[in-house]
């Protein structure tokens, strides 16, 4: 495999790198994407034996830049450190922070736009693999991510178990829900409905992916949360109320970073998850992983409800099942960091002190 690279660094802050595939990448759907380019980020040194990959897989609208979305996680001092961890993200295909996606160009005039093919969750997986071999990592120490992150840690783990020492699934599923996908449907109306989506234009579908993200922020959320973050102080409004000015800000809010031709894209890839396609039932598959895993659930996630994380947790022969408490729904994983540190700790502590014994044992 022959591979183009650019990379930029600033003394030790994240490494923002980047390479283009020179070979045609083949699609579960059959069609093919010319010459890719995979963005993604590397924070902190590999050590010599090469047994410190931290590797992070995204949910739909974050990126590979963790530092800027999950920072109470990663960073000094945090749970995952880079001054002890390799830590790799990738940005996926299909989205809009330097990985070819639906405003790359299909050739050398036109972009793709609405034309850019159906991308699955094990396209995704795909390219973490080609970055993967790039880096010469032939082991990673834990392999974690959420909701859409989390389908890929998922089914990263069934295809190839041998390279993880662990695995932290958090609020995700094997199969996408009837519910997941109606509400993400709903969305994608949402954008269609918006008549500049289908100019194939930079700016098309705006107003629509505004609709969406206000949309998709109820499956977010909780009411609970809602109640807490947007009630009034005062019992005298008929109009102009905090919770629909709350909306109509994140759907500006994403618009601003995001763009609604890779919303539409990703939101698809989320609903095409089913590790069971084309292959043994789920439960199955999640019973050959016998690598340790932690699978973090949330008691008032809406869109992952936490029947799903005890479906996981209960077919993995080496699980454990934790579950935050929060009035944040499924957004839950982005700020109950005190929960999941306290969760995460633990469980790498256990997991890595016991194989260490094991590993001395079996020299003696």
């Amino acid at each position: 495999m022959s591979l183009l690279f650019y990379a930029s660094s600033r003394s030790n802050l994240p490494v923002e790198r980047q390479f283009q595939l020179d070979f045609d990448l083949e699609l579960e759907s059959g069609e093919r994407l010319h010459n890719p380019t995979i963005s993604f980020q590397t924070w902190g040194k590999l050590n010599e034996s090469g047994s410190n990959v931290v590797w992070v897989c995204h949910a739909l609208t974050g990126n590979h830049r963790i530092h800027e979305w999950w920072e109470g996680l990663f960073g000094d001092g945090k749970c995952f450190d880079p001054q002890d961890y390799f830590i790799v993200s990738v940005n996926v295909i299909g989205s809009c922070y330097g990985s070819t996606g639906p405003f790359s160009f299909n050739n050398q005039a036109e972009r793709y736009y609405r034309d850019f093919p159906l991308v699955t969750v094990r396209d995704m997986v795909k390219t973490l693999d080609l970055v993967r071999i790039f880096l010469e990592i032939d082991q990673i120490q834990v392999l974690i991510g959420a909701s859409l992150g989390g389908q890929q840690v998922l089914e990263w783990a069934v295809q190839q178990p041998e390279l993880f020492q662990s695995i932290i699934p958090i609020a995700t599923n094997v199969k996408h829900s009837p519910f997941g996908i109606a509400f993400n449907e709903a969305q994608r109306l949402a954008i269609q409905a918006d008549p500049t989506f289908l100019k194939n234009e930079y700016s098309g579908g705006r107003n629509g992916l505004i609709a969406a993200r206000s949309i998709g922020m109820l499956s977010y959320r909780s009411y609970e949360g809602y109640g807490i973050t947007q009630a009034e102080t005062t019992d005298d409004k008929t109009d102009d109320f905090k919770a629909a000015s709350y909306q109509r800000y994140q759907g500006e809010k994403l618009a601003n970073r995001f763009n609604a031709y890779s919303y539409w894209t990703l939101s698809k890839a989320m609903d095409s998850q089913n590790l069971a396609r084309h292959r043994k039932p789920a439960d199955q598959l999640l019973s050959e992983i016998t690598i340790p895993a932690l699978v973090v659930g949330i008691d008032s996630d809406l869109l992952f409800p936490i029947s799903e994380q005890e479906f996981i947790a209960k077919h993995l022969p080496n699980a454990q099942l934790a579950k935050l408490s929060s009035r944040f729904g499924h957004d839950g994983f982005l700020v109950e960091y005190d929960q999941l540190t306290a969760a995460i700790a633990p469980f790498l502590a256990n997991t890595f002190s016991t194989q260490s014994i094991q590993h001395e044992l079996i020299n003696n």
